[in-house]
């Protein structure tokens, strides 16, 4: 059922178009939606990530920090060995897994770098325990320094690009200008570091001091407050659960 709200519309920042999954959220909830794609996804050198998955049988465990990890991976390795455990940082990255017919074996409750680590942490895994970490060009540094004080051996493989993405700046003022934006969703750092390059410092002061930002989880979360801006957190750290937050707060200013 769709909502009666201020027509002020949300901005969408993750990399989509315009049917993508966040936007069809959010339009399902009767909110207007800006694409603002800050970040792009790309393939990378598949050949590091294969090398990897070709001896999948000597690891432990997988670690996927993003959906799209699970995609770079399932692409080349549709079904896991049955020795291999899987753990999944959020709950949209572990529903994707499930939904592929993957078992996940751990999803942290706190879902972020350090969450991952300490329930890990809490498993005593024996000492030289393999973990194949499939990651972003430009993954934190953080789940494999974390796993590797715990004992582990940690192979990162990059296994897709984040880069920035061309973005209308002049449409964007347009609507600063106006104050035409009610609130903004991050679905991951990246996207608040590159709209914050994108938009430079005064625009998006401006735009987050109007419009509230809202976050994936807390790893996006810290990343707005270290520029000055508390952010919204979802109630639970998936694509549905950052429209249906962004749809209660909006609710509440009517």
């Amino acid at each position: 059922m769709k909502n009666s709200l201020q027509p002020r519309p949300v901005v969408v920042t993750r990399a989509e178009g315009s049917d993508g999954p966040l936007s069809r959220e959010l339009r399902g909830l009767g909110l207007e939606v800006l694409l603002w794609p800050a970040v792009s996804v790309g393939r990378a050198d598949p050949a590091p990530l294969a090398a990897s998955l070709a001896e999948i049988e000597s690891f432990a465990w997988i670690v996927f920090a993003s959906r799209h990890a699970v995609a770079a991976v399932l692409e080349q390795l549709p079904a896991a060995p049955a020795s291999l455990r899987v753990a999944a940082v959020g709950g949209a990255t572990a529903q994707v897994l499930r939904q592929r017919g993957w078992k996940v074996d751990l999803v942290p409750e706190e879902a972020n770098a350090a969450g991952l680590v300490a329930a890990l942490e809490a498993l005593r895994l024996p000492a030289g325990t393999r973990v194949l970490y499939p990651a972003s060009s430009r993954a934190l540094p953080m789940i494999a320094a974390g796993l590797a004080q715990l004992g582990a051996r940690v192979t990162q493989v990059e296994a897709y690009r984040t880069e920035s993405a061309p973005l209308d700046v002049a449409a964007c003022h347009a609507w600063i200008e106006r104050d035409g934006v009610a609130a903004v969703t991050f679905a991951s750092p990246s996207a608040v570091t590159e709209l914050a390059q994108a938009l430079g410092a005064d625009d998006f002061e401006r735009l987050l001091t109007r419009a509230t930002p809202v976050a994936i989880g807390g790893t996006t979360a810290r990343e707005l407050s270290a520029r000055g801006h508390p952010a919204v957190v979802a109630t639970t750290a998936t694509l549905g659960g950052l429209a249906q937050t962004t749809l209660r707060l909006l609710q509440t200013r009517t």
